[in-house]
């Protein structure tokens, strides 16, 4: 029986891998469309959810036949539990890309970003590409050490957000009431992107540490 157990638990593991990369990619894919305005790109993005959606009720039906069938006690139970927990933040990640990818859709065949604005885009995109790729990374292999790397990627998200205010409050500002809700719209996707990183980096640090983070909640 517990032969059974554990590979119930090592397929949990592998399904929040999976979801994981996909939201890398998602992600990644999304930062492409908006900055480059592509439309096809857009739209795998926005259909591509579609398969993270589904892993994630796969992986929570996973979890909670676990919860009934084996009823897991002490660090089992934390396990799963937290897999139920990630695997919704993850889900979330994933609508954030998917919501970027809409915006650039939306502004097709224009760009949805102005120039003046496009470097602190392109670097917001750059580090949710890269938080994504580390929560894949940390999911497989639980170093520590890396969830404190997904932490300081946040930081950078949340500093290039304050950019994005500081753009569109400025004096020499002269887009369209469009274009700065836009703005404001994908600097939020990517901030609170890089928040849903963190809170699953620091679920991480609970499983092999028992430490509880007393951080602000990022969910």
């Amino acid at each position: 029986m517990r032969e059974i157990f554990d590979a119930e638990l090592k397929q949990i593991g592998d399904d929040l891998v999976e979801m994981a990369t996909m939201v890398h990619t998602a992600v990644t894919q999304a930062g492409k469309a908006l900055l480059e305005a592509d439309l096809q790109v857009a739209q795998d993005v926005i259909t591509g959810d579609h398969a993270i959606d589904a892993l994630h009720r796969t992986l929570d039906e996973r979890c909670v036949h676990i919860l009934a069938q084996q009823a897991p006690v002490a660090t089992d139970l934390r396990i799963v539990v937290s897999a139920l927990r990630m695997s919704a933040t993850l889900e979330r990640m994933g609508d954030l890309a998917r919501h970027v990818a809409e915006v650039a859709r939306g502004r097709y065949p224009a760009h949805a970003i102005r120039a003046t604005a496009e470097p602190t885009f392109a670097g917001m995109a750059t580090a949710a590409a890269e938080v994504a790729h580390e929560v894949t990374v940390l999911l497989s292999t639980r170093d520590v050490e890396l969830a404190g790397e997904i932490e300081k990627n946040d930081d950078v998200l949340d500093d290039l957000h304050a950019q994005t205010f500081a753009t569109i409050l400025s004096p020499e500002w002269d887009g369209s009431t469009q274009e700065a809700v836009d703005i404001t719209l994908v600097g939020r996707y990517f901030e609170r992107f890089g928040d849903h990183a963190t809170s699953i980096a620091r679920r991480i640090v609970f499983l092999v540490t028992g430490d509880v983070d007393d951080g602000p909640p990022h969910d």
